[in-house]
Parts: C-alpha cells; sequence; structure tokens
C-alpha cells in the first residue's frame, strides 16, 4: 500500500506558488498540492483528513496569518487540540514551520506554514514581495503611484488588500505584463535567494521527505 502525503493550500495562487518553488528547488513529488478553494473549507475538512484514511502519512497546511495571526494560529491549534493526535502544540508557529509527530506512529504527521513567514500577520503576497530583487526599481514607483491614488481616494481595493494591489502592479509592469505569480519565479522576474525560500522549502522537505 503506497502511502498518501497532501499538502493543503487556500487557492489557485498558492498552489502555482507552490509547485514553482518546488520545481525550481527539486523537491521530490512525493505529496499532492491541494486546492482548499479558501481559508474556511481547509479548516473545517482538517479535521475530517487527520483522522484518515489509514494509508495517509502526513498532511499540510499553507495557510495566510491575514490581519491577525494569533488568531489564525489559534484556529489551527484548536483542530488539532480536538482531534486528540498530538502532545503539546506550541501557543505561537514556530518561525522555521510546524511540524508535528503522532503520539501513534500509524496516526498522521502533520506541518503548517503561515504565510509570510510565521511571525508576521500577512499572506501569500507579502511572501512573494519578499523575492523583488534588491536592485530592482520599479518597486520605488509602485508604492508611491499607490500611496497618491490611496491618498487621492481613487484606489478601489480595502487597505487589507493593499499588498494584494502593490505585487499586482509590479507584475503588470513586467517584460510580460500580468505575468502570474508563480509563473514569475520561473521567468526569473523573482529571485529564490532570499533565505525564507530555503526555509519554506526546509519545511516542505522535513514534512513529506524525511528519510525513513
Amino acid at each position: 500500500m503506497s502511502l498518501k502525503q497532501s499538502l493543503m493550500v487556500e487557492g489557485n495562487d498558492d498552489l502555482h506558488v507552490i509547485s514553482a518553488l518546488c520545481q525550481k528547488f527539486d523537491v521530490p513529488e512525493t505529496f499532492d498540492i491541494v486546492d482548499s478553494k479558501g481559508i474556511d473549507p481547509l479548516l473545517d475538512t482538517l479535521p475530517v483528513s487527520l483522522k484518515g484514511p489509514t494509508e495517509t502519512k502526513a498532511i499540510g497546511i499553507v495557510i495566510d496569518a491575514d490581519t491577525d495571526m494569533a488568531a489564525r494560529w489559534n484556529a489551527v491549534r484548536k483542530v488539532l487540540t480536538d482531534c486528540g493526535m498530538y502532545g503539546d502544540i506550541p501557543e505561537s508557529c514556530p518561525s522555521e514551520g510546524l511540524i508535528l509527530d503522532p503520539t501513534l506512529p500509524d496516526d498522521i504527521r502533520f506541518g503548517a506554514w503561515l504565510m509570510p513567514d510565521n511571525s508576521s500577520d500577512g499572506m501569500l503576497e507579502n511572501f512573494i514581495t519578499l523575492l523583488i530583487p534588491d536592485d530592482d526599481k520599479l518597486l520605488a514607483t509602485v508604492d508611491r503611484t499607490l500611496a497618491e491614488i490611496e491618498r487621492d481616494k481613487l484606489a478601489r481595493y480595502s487597505m487589507v488588500h493593499h499588498e494584494k494591489a502593490r505585487i499586482h502592479t509590479w507584475l503588470a509592469w513586467q517584460k510580460s505584463p500580468g505575468t502570474p505569480m508563480g509563473q514569475a519565479i520561473t521567468k526569473h522576474y523573482l529571485t529564490t535567494e532570499p533565505a525564507i525560500c530555503g526555509l519554506f522549502i526546509d519545511w516542505l522537505n522535513r514534512l513529506f521527505n524525511r528519510p525513513q
């Protein structure tokens, strides 16, 4: 019987960004990436996923911290506590990402990563912004432009989505305007040299590619 491993993510952008990073870093294809169609469906189905089926070996989740990282973490922590499969669950997500081994050997190993860096409020778009090359000259112009339209109350997005507007404006000004975030990695508009990329890939490998 082959053992199954799954990484549950909030949406299609997460799926393609993580797939691009795995390709870049030659991460073994030992797990499926599952688009959960939003944070609520992901958290709603997580308890069922953790309870089976028996051939499941490991489950990971990648979710946005959003504007209240503590609240988002507490929602995850409650699911883990209620399922009763794990020992001590930390009160905050470790900076290197969470990995929990079950108390019973046949139960499911679990991992969690809160975008962008397990330590800050934010989302996938904040993570992607960290991958903009240091010598980039466009981002400063993007910031000036967004500040101007926000000051003049011309922005049609809510301020909670400022970072989405920021990275997508930057992407709109690349050689292929509007390139999706995942493709921006494969096209090298973004760099994968920042330490946060290494930390994320290390977390994936520790969760899904642990030596037997």
